[in-house]
């Protein structure tokens, strides 16, 4: 659509400033962004609160295995009593293998929770981007959606399967058996509560800082995966063009502007667990040497000095993975963020309530503007025109007159600014999207194709369609090349088509608008890259097609417009003459003028057009 020839800009939120991702609303909006898909989650909410009860008899277990230790050393050990070893060792047994099934089972209701949960998020996601109209999907780059669909959304389901769990249950672990020491020993429980001051302090500031280079990395990323599927798009271009090289640093260099990020990132998140790892450790000496001092002086026994360091030491790895699950956190409201970005944006193209009982295929447009929406430059400007159901019209016009903006109307990937266009007296507004989309079938000029076998893209628009409808569509679009590919019908067309030559992307394409059999067909150009050889077999197939539906040509070629019953002008966005070709040829000079530049001679000799071959 570059009739209108407006720039369009990058996508709010697609790039953050540090500015904007410091701010506190910004961390606010990541945790809204992740309380809001916590509907995701309903599905599992048995398995969730069963994983959340296993961790937490799984936290209170493991702190009792310590204090049968303690009985032990100071009971039958001191005493030189040993009867009460056995039970005594078989129950700190039972809570190993206990500790041990309970972990099994969280980890089995956890696994499917958060699988479960990112399926769902990745199906409702790519669900809301194929309602989106073409607005969305012309302002934001591809590789941002994919990364947000793919990246993304794995941060989201390892913060919500591993790290959330963990952050409530290592905020319990550290609340519980800090409260113990106070009761084993209180000065040596004052040392440690005392030591968790600075990492509370520190997680803070470590918290405002990540979230900045996290945003970053991840919208870098999705500028790497941009330029990677720009690259095996158009990989004939760059090497047409010779420009390898300057694709490749083009690749470098936003590869290395990721890299360097992450770098940073990394530093900054080594020095906060370099000091999380020298916190504990500090503490585990002080507390070791004033245990031993007060073991020696009788004020605790050996034994609550042994508990006392064991739940010291079962605090490490809750201190040490503090840094870990904080930059997951902030990970993943960064991505939850990104991906709400996505679920906020609001679809322009409704659907509405009619639905067309035997549709005719009587299109009009009335007083039609259009501009698009990041610009208010009109393209379409009080277009008139009423199409009779079963005439074939053709729209003719200079580069950058509209034609395409007026044909995209019709299907509404866009919507019109003003005025109205009709089928059969209903506003196509008014009309459900799967009726508009019944009654009207497109085929553009350049085609899509994709990663699916032939029979797949010729039925794509019907897929109940049999064997031999789309036999006898592919012999209407002159495609029967696809019986020489090497499975026939079934052989798995490539990405986007690059395997098979523009023509033939052509003829499959409208091969798959034909065999829709719509009451309305749009041909955008579509027989731009046939040779002239097979445009003629073409033209001829489609004129008994054409018999049975209502179609706008868009043509830029002499021969396509002996298809219309009528030929449409449009200049400069509006439409300043209708008439046959002949009339239009005859008496509008501007006509003439586009159909002199056409190497078809088969209307110089009746036609008096100067033919430039």
């Amino acid at each position: 659509m570059t009739a209108s020839g407006a720039q369009q800009p990058s996508p709010a939120g697609a790039v953050i400033s540090e500015a904007t991702a410091t701010s506190v609303p910004q961390r606010k909006l990541g945790v809204r962004s992740l309380w809001r898909l916590r509907s995701y989650l309903a599905p599992y909410r048995r398995a969730m609160i069963l994983m959340a009860c296993t961790a937490f008899v799984g936290v209170f277990v493991s702190l009792a295995i310590p204090l049968v230790t303690k009985e032990m050393i100071d009971g039958p050990i001191a005493e030189h009593d040993a009867g009460p070893i056995l039970p005594l060792g078989l129950l700190a047994l039972a809570l190993g293998i206990s500790e041990a099934g309970l972990m099994y089972v969280r980890r089995l209701m956890q696994t499917r929770s958060v699988l479960g949960f990112e399926k769902a998020v990745r199906d409702d996601l790519y669900r809301h981007l194929q309602e989106l109209p073409m607005e969305f999907h012309s302002r934001w780059q591809s590789g941002q959606l994919l990364s947000r669909v793919t990246v993304d959304l794995s941060a989201i389901r390892r913060f919500m399967g591993f790290g959330l769990l963990f952050l409530v249950i290592n905020i319990l672990q550290l609340t519980v058996v800090t409260i113990v020491l106070l009761n084993l020993y209180w000065p040596l429980g004052v040392v440690v509560a005392v030591s968790a001051v600075p990492i509370i302090a520190l997680s803070k500031r470590f918290e405002t800082r990540y979230v900045v280079v996290s945003r970053r990395v991840q919208d870098q990323a999705g500028d790497v995966a941009t330029s990677v599927e720009e690259s095996a798009i158009g990989f004939r271009v760059v090497k047409s063009f010779g420009r390898r090289l300057y694709s490749e640093d083009n690749f470098k260099r936003r590869t290395q502007d990721l890299y360097d990020t992450s770098i940073e990132k990394v530093r900054l998140s080594s020095r906060f667990w370099t000091f999380l790892e020298v916190i504990p450790n500090i503490s585990l000496v002080v507390v070791l040497l004033l245990g031993a001092l007060a073991v020696g002086r009788d004020a605790m026994s050996p034994g609550t000095l042994v508990a006392f360091i064991t739940l010291m030491l079962s605090l490490i790895w809750p201190i040490e993975s503090l840094g870990f699950i904080l930059a997951m956190a902030q990970e993943a409201m960064t991505a939850a963020d990104r991906v709400q970005e996505i679920f906020d944006t609001e679809t322009s193209v409704v659907g509405g309530s009619h639905v067309l009982q035997d549709p005719r295929g009587h299109l009009r447009f009335e007083h039609v503007d259009f501009h698009f929406p990041d610009s208010d430059e009109l393209v379409l400007r009080d277009v008139n025109l009423d199409v009779s159901p079963g005439e074939t019209i053709a729209i003719v016009g200079a580069t950058g007159s509209g034609k395409t903006a007026l044909t995209a109307l019709v299907p509404r990937l866009y919507d019109v600014t003003a005025g109205r266009i009709t089928i059969d007296q209903v506003d196509v507004r008014e009309l459900t999207l799967p009726c508009l989309r019944e009654v009207v079938a497109t085929a553009f000029e350049e085609p899509t194709l994709f990663s699916m076998s032939a029979r797949e893209n010729v039925a794509l628009g019907r897929p109940d369609a049999s064997a031999e409808d789309i036999a006898a569509a592919i012999e209407m679009a002159q495609a029967g090349f696809v019986y020489d590919l090497p499975w026939g019908l079934d052989t798995r067309i490539g990405e986007q088509g690059m395997s098979l030559s523009g023509g033939q992307r052509q003829r499959l394409a409208l091969a798959r608008a034909v065999l829709a059999r719509p009451r309305v067909l749009v041909l955008d150009d579509t027989l731009s890259a046939l040779d002239v050889h097979t445009e003629t077999l073409v033209e001829e197939a489609l004129r008994r097609v054409l018999v049975d539906a209502t179609a706008i040509v868009v043509a830029h070629r002499a021969s396509t417009v002996l298809l219309a019953d009528r030929v449409a002008l449009l200049q400069g966005g509006t439409i300043t003459h209708t008439g046959s070709h002949h009339d239009l040829l005859a008496s509008v000079p501007a006509y003439r003028e586009l159909l002199a530049g056409s190497a078809d001679d088969e209307f110089a000799p009746d036609d008096k057009v100067t033919v430039v071959l």
